[in-house]
Parts: structure tokens; sequence; C-alpha cells
């Protein structure tokens, strides 16, 4: 097991979308043994923290541009189908090796 993770789940209103997403996610992150604080919040609040992830959904990548998020410390996972265990493994598992949480 690596570090701890922060992972953040973002969709328009913080309640729906988001938290269908983290419970697809805490699957994949289960079956790796992956450590890792979970939220999910609306994409207002998103812009404010800092967690080493976020998750959302690939519509949301055009608001996302017009944020100043500094990539270096928060990586961004765009899904085209937020509750697919499959896509959130391929394209999390690299964002999380890379951040020694693997």
């Amino acid at each position: 097991m690596g570090k701890r993770v922060e992972i953040l789940f973002v969709c328009g209103a913080g309640l729906g979308s988001s938290f269908a997403a983290q419970m697809a996610a805490e699957d994949v992150l289960n079956a790796h043994k992956v450590d890792a604080k979970l939220d999910h919040v609306d994409i207002s609040t998103a812009a404010s923290v800092q967690p080493d992830v976020i998750i959302t959904a690939q519509n949301f990548q055009s608001q996302f541009e017009k944020f100043s998020i500094d990539e270096s410390k928060t990586s961004i996972v765009f899904l085209k189908n937020i509750v697919s265990k499959a896509e959130i493994e391929e394209k999390l598992l690299p964002v999380l090796a890379a951040k020694g949480a693997l």
C-alpha cells in the first residue's frame, strides 16, 4: 500500500453523479488496496480546494479549463461514463501510481 491520497468527485450540484462515481471508484480502490480519503462536491467548490486527484465527467472539462488548478499538485481525471469501474481503473491507476499511492 502506498501513501494516502485525497480524491474529490465533482459534479454540477455535488450530490448525484459525483456520489455515484465515488461509489464505483471505491470498489476499484479497495481492489487495489489504495488508501484514499474520498469526498464529493459541486464544481464551484472543487476550484477552491487542492486534493491529489479530481474525478469528474467529461462534460465538465471546459469548465475546469477556466479554473486555475495547479495540475502539478492536483490531477484531473475526466470520465465518459462516471460509473464504469473499467474506465475508472484504466484512467485512475496510472495517476495513483505516479503519485505513489499504489
